[in-house]
């Protein structure tokens, strides 16, 4: 008979269960993952806070916390570049959020439709960044005043 360490199972009912019980950080957060219901693309990585998280669950719009800003904002608040949730996930130990959204427009600030633009390519002289999928769908100076 064998035996499975009992560390394996100290977090079966956060892990197996179905209670939802978000864990935040030491700064009251969890990550955020926003993909295209659609296509599946990664969209944009940002963080919720316990209030952001309320209001995507009962609005449906992506909301989220700002760590420069230090403030909540729903998505497309100043853009219009609206995240509708089509479905939204918890990982197995509800420390971090994936969203799949309807984005309307760009998700990143830089103008572009994923904040996820530039591939790293390890090269003779080390890691550098390369730009793929790059085009700009919207001019940010425009959006952002």
């Amino acid at each position: 008979m064998t035996t499975e360490p009992a560390s394996l199972h100290a977090h079966d009912e956060g892990e197996e269960g179905l209670a939802f019980a978000p864990r935040y950080d030491a700064a009251g957060l969890v990550t955020c993952v926003a993909t295209d219901a659609a296509s599946g693309e990664v969209l944009m990585v940002a963080h919720m806070n316990e209030e952001a998280l309320r209001r995507t669950i009962e609005t449906g719009d992506a909301w989220y916390y700002s760590r420069s800003r230090k403030a909540l904002w729903r998505k497309g608040e100043t853009s219009g570049h609206t995240q509708r949730v089509v479905e939204m996930r918890m990982d197995c130990d509800q420390d971090a959020v994936w969203i799949r959204v309807t984005q309307a427009g760009g998700a990143c600030h830089t103008g572009r439709r994923s904040c996820f633009y530039r591939a790293v390519a390890n090269e003779a002289g080390g890691a550098k960044l390369v730009f793929v999928d790059a085009d700009k769908t919207f001019d940010p100076a425009a959006v952002y005043k």
